[in-house]
């Protein structure tokens, strides 16, 4: 939608110049059918119209707008629908109700913006990618047969990611509401002393995995074939965090960060990853490792010491390794699941000496995808 609306305001004023013609007209037409169903019908307000239709002020109303990732309109602009104004008195009424306070409304919706965003953009690459592929046409072919193709995707998209939204909303509860032994045990063993008195919040296993060589891979790779690599990765590293339990925080290029519940379930989420690249015929190897202690959660993204040290000790490892520290160690040290050999002693910036250990597989098959 912010892409849509940010290219809508350019080719309202080029089409008024040049009405189009022929073929070009139909793919408006196209377009702006596929942008009533989508929208809700015709936009036919102007921003004050929906601000004060909400009961807000305009500037509350850009606030939120921002929030969601829109461009600016002109008190002129006919950019919104009857749709939008409704939306807006949503999050209107929670925070009159108390529900939400103005600040957390805000960081909500936020929230929601910027992953709708990132998701329709990965979406639309997905399907642009699989129409080259399997109908043998170029992008900007594949862009333009998706504007008439995508009507008959939208009931079934909209419906998954509802029911994607309640699945991951009631795990993400379910970890807060009923937290397992073992993660309560493993939690007062933090860093930090205890859960209540912690400056920290969360006590989670962090863990960072980096391919190795990807940059003097990429060098060497055409545009198509280093999109699949980092798509082989990145469905590798999902699938395989996600099998074991675990978050996965984000994607940088060739690096994940990802979370688990306790110190066991990060070192079988590790350890399937270093095997999972070591065993890839297509991916090189990479470098893991984990670290267990007391993070802050913002933003869908996680802060804070224990992230800066597993990211340290990433770049420690050796390709197909996973490196632990001490601490972390001393969690894990009964759990015959997995040995443990300590290594030299390094000096790492921000933290002094530290003492890596090597984590390596001990009794059991480890995390199992089939």
């Amino acid at each position: 939608m912010n892409d849509e609306d940010q290219q809508d305001l350019p080719a309202r004023a080029a089409e008024s110049a040049h009405p189009p013609t022929g073929a070009l007209s139909a793919e408006r037409l196209a377009a702006k059918a596929l942008e009533a169903k989508l929208l809700g019908g015709e936009r036919k307000l102007r921003r004050r119209e929906v601000a004060a239709g909400a009961g807000l002020s305009l500037l509350s109303a850009r606030k939120l707008w921002r929030a969601l990732g829109f461009p600016n309109f002109g008190d002129e602009d006919v950019a919104f629908t009857e749709r939008d104004q409704a939306a807006l008195s949503t999050v209107v009424d929670l925070v009159r109700s108390g529900v939400l306070t103005e600040e957390a409304a805000i960081s909500v919706t936020r929230a929601i913006g910027q992953m709708t965003d990132r998701m329709v953009v990965w979406q639309i690459e997905a399907l642009v990618e699989d129409m080259v592929h399997e109908q043998g046409v170029t992008d900007a072919v594949a862009r333009k047969r998706l504007v008439n193709e995508m009507p008959a995707l939208l009931d079934a998209l909209e419906h998954m990611l509802l029911y994607s939204w309640r699945r991951q909303l009631n795990a993400g509860i379910q970890r807060l509401a009923v937290r397992a032994e073992a993660g309560l045990q493993a939690s007062e063993e933090g860093r930090e002393g205890d859960e209540d008195d912690a400056p920290l919040p969360l006590a989670r296993a962090v863990g960072f995995a980096d391919l190795v060589s990807y940059t003097s891979l990429s060098r060497r790779m055409n545009e198509k074939t280093l999109a699949r690599l980092v798509q082989r990765f990145e469905n590798k590293c999902a699938e395989i965090i996600s099998v074991g339990g675990g978050r996965l925080v984000k994607t940088v290029g060739d690096e994940v960060l990802y979370i688990a519940e306790t110190p066991a379930a990060g070192a079988e989420i590790s350890l399937a990853l270093s095997r999972a690249f070591t065993e890839d015929e297509i991916l090189p190897e990479a470098r893991v490792a984990m670290v267990w202690g007391r993070i802050l959660s913002r933003l869908g993204d996680i802060y804070g010491p224990t992230v800066n040290l597993a990211a340290r000790l990433t770049t420690l490892a050796d390709p197909g390794t996973v490196l632990i520290d001490s601490m972390t160690a001393s969690a894990l040290d009964h759990d015959e699941r997995f040995v443990l050999v300590p290594q030299p002693a390094e000096n790492v910036r921000g933290f002094g000496e530290i003492h890596p250990v090597l984590l390596a597989r001990g009794e059991g098959r480890g995390l199992v995808v089939d």
